[in-house]
């Protein structure tokens, strides 16, 4: 394995993989977990992955490890503190507070959704990839995620841009 380019891989992209990993997960330990496993598993293979996408990989990884998580567990923590990670979304604690509120207000594959197409800014066809889904679930779930945040958190699709989605 060639260590620089990996070193410098993560160092691209640590810092968005966590903030997508926290707003999924709304907790900033479990984020910094999921993150560290699915960087864990793109060294793993390395050799296989550097020359084409292992930043969709790593997302990927996060995405189904969260789902795996949540679906044993059964319950969803929102964490009321860490900061840090949800500002990189916005440097207004405001925006900040209406972003944690929002989402925690969705189910978890609309939360998934809603992150990788508004936050991470990935197309349907790529956030389908990385949730192993079809598009057309990528679709619907978007649609029912705006939905809800239409009638529960109008203040978060002005941030989004997703009012007349």
């Amino acid at each position: 394995m060639d260590e620089q380019e990996f070193t410098e891989w993560v160092a691209g992209c640590q810092r968005a993989l966590l903030r997508s990993a926290y707003l999924l997960t709304g907790d900033l330990h479990r984020a910094q977990d999921l993150v560290q496993e699915a960087l864990v598993k793109v060294a793993l293979r390395w050799s296989r992955l550097r020359d084409g996408n292992p930043t969709a990989y790593a997302r990927t990884i996060i995405v189904r490890d969260n789902v795996s998580w949540w679906r044993r567990q059964r319950e969803r923590v929102v964490s009321d503190h860490d900061e840090a990670v949800i500002q990189q979304v916005s440097s207004d604690p405001d925006v900040a507070l209406v972003v944690r509120q929002s989402l925690a207000r969705l189910t978890p594959s609309q939360r998934a959704v809603l992150v990788l197409r508004h936050f991470d800014d990935l197309s349907e066809r790529e956030a389908a990839q990385v949730l192993g889904v079809s598009v057309g679930t990528v679709k619907s779930q978007n649609a029912a995620a705006l939905a809800r945040l239409r009638t529960a958190a109008p203040e978060l699709l002005d941030l989004i841009g997703g009012r007349h989605e």
